[in-house]
């Protein structure tokens, strides 16, 4: 048997929790730097960095999407095959990764045709204008070739965290983080390729990436392994898959029917200027969102293997440890940008007219910022357990029942419609962390004892 870094059943909880939280978290911040800093390079192309750089927030629904069926798949499979191998079924965790490979590949594929044959009216769609749409569509054509090794790089990255090998799943992310800032300068300004540049240092970063993924997978130390068996399309291993993987599917990728809500609705009452702010805020939000998502992940293999094991205790005292570190970080995130916003906006954009904009309005947006622990805590841990209704609700919640609506409704309540479009976050914030924390009282207890009762007898509870 392959040694795992990590015994996910014996090591103390906080020493473990730190050593899975700590590459995760590095690994999500590191992995925002892929979009980031390509928007760090594009704004200050010279002339013509604020309309570039409107034109790449356009296609972040796109590229939220790509990476959301990773999760969806990832996420999902990776979760199930935890549990399967704290029960001590290794064939169906493996028949997991295998199921779940072959449905990340042929999902890349109906991706890119289909996102390629609809490219530009999706586009306009989403907030471009005459402006901008030909520095979006410069950079989605290439990003768009390159959705497989995404898939590969971010989705089969799941099962290697699931293991316990969490300096190995950082270094998944890191070599392709580090291959795009290298890439970057020289495709954007060295070949003079601009936006389409970025795209391309971007996809090669994630190219590389899935090369690392596949290697691992196919060697030696991993217990999880590819097997040529197991690599077809299954229904009765996807289907519950699928049912887990649905929440953080829907958690990111409703990040794009959000985005195009809030660019058509500042397009409408603040034109590109506004549209602009909320790329960066939005930048800036997915920085911090990746933090708190990191920290769940480094915990959902402890919970996951633990909950299969029967081991109720050690799933407690894990739950507790997430929910006050992500509480703590979102309440310092919250602190870091009410206090300084322009640090924030300068990294993206020195335009003074975008600025000043984007200064005021990261204020509104980030208000709510310091709930965000309570939700991804409690979410993603409904997501160790297997829960997927639950975690569908609470997925759809923030994002679908309260966000989207408050973006339309809360305008016609203020003067200046622009403040009230970005209103609507720190308010759906603030709800969707009270909803999702009673619901998480309420059933967690409830959830665990049922699992005692399962594996020691009603005597243990």
């Amino acid at each position: 048997m392959a040694k795992r870094e990590n015994d996910l059943g014996r090591d103390p909880i906080g020493p473990l929790l730190v050593r899975l939280a700590v590459p995760a978290v590095t690994a999500q911040l590191v992995n925002a730097l892929y979009n980031i800093v390509d928007r760090m390079y594009i704004g200050h192309i010279e002339g013509v960095g604020d309309l570039a750089l409107t034109g790449l927030g356009i296609c972040f629904p796109v590229i939220m999407f790509v990476s959301a069926i990773s999760a969806l798949v990832g996420m999902g499979g990776g979760s199930r095959a935890v549990v399967r191998m704290g029960e001590g079924k290794m064939e169906e965790a493996n028949a997991i990764l295998g199921s779940c490979t072959a449905l990340l590949v042929l999902l890349s594929i109906l991706v890119t045709v289909g996102f390629q044959v609809v490219r530009e009216p999706m586009l306009l769609l989403f907030g471009a204008t005459e402006n901008t749409l030909s520095y979006a569509s410069d950079y989605l054509t290439i990003y768009l070739w390159g959705t497989i090794f995404v898939e590969i790089s971010l989705g089969l990255n799941f099962f290697i965290t699931s293991q316990g090998f969490s300096t190995v799943s950082m270094a998944t992310v890191l070599i392709g983080a580090v291959t795009n800032i290298v890439l970057d300068p020289i495709f954007i300004f060295g070949f003079g390729m601009g936006v389409q540049g970025a795209a391309l240092a971007t996809i090669t970063a994630q190219a590389v990436s899935a090369v690392w993924v596949l290697r691992f997978l196919s060697g030696k130390r991993t217990r999880l392994r590819f097997q040529r068996r197991y690599f077809r399309l299954d229904g009765r291993v996807l289907a519950p898959v699928l049912a887990v993987g649905v929440s953080p599917f829907i958690m990111q990728s409703t990040e794009s029917l959000v985005n195009i809500s809030f660019n058509s609705s500042l397009k409408a009452f603040g034109g590109d200027p506004a549209v602009g702010a909320m790329t960066i805020c939005s930048s800036i939000m997915q920085i911090f969102s990746m933090l708190f998502q990191g920290l769940s992940q480094g915990a959902q293999p402890i919970v996951g293997f633990n909950y299969g094991a029967g081991q109720i205790d050690r799933v407690k005292k894990t739950f507790r440890l997430l929910f006050f570190s992500s509480l703590a970080f979102s309440t310092a995130a919250w602190g870091a940008i009410e206090l300084f916003p322009q640090v924030f906006v300068s990294i993206f954009n020195d335009e003074p007219e975008l600025v000043s904009i984007a200064v005021w309005t990261l204020r509104v947006y980030a208000a709510g910022m310091f709930m965000l622990g309570i939700q991804f805590s409690c979410q993603q841990t409904f997501v160790a357990l297997g829960e997927a209704k639950v975690s569908l609700f609470l997925a759809l919640l923030r994002k679908i029942i309260l966000l989207i609506p408050l973006i339309f409704i809360l305008p016609n309540f203020f003067t200046d419609k622009v403040l009230g479009v970005f209103v609507a976050e720190p308010a759906a914030d603030v709800l969707a962390a009270i909803t999702t924390g009673l619901i998480f009282l309420w059933r967690f207890p409830r959830i665990l004892r049922r699992r005692a009762q399962e594996t020691h007898g009603p005597k243990t509870v």
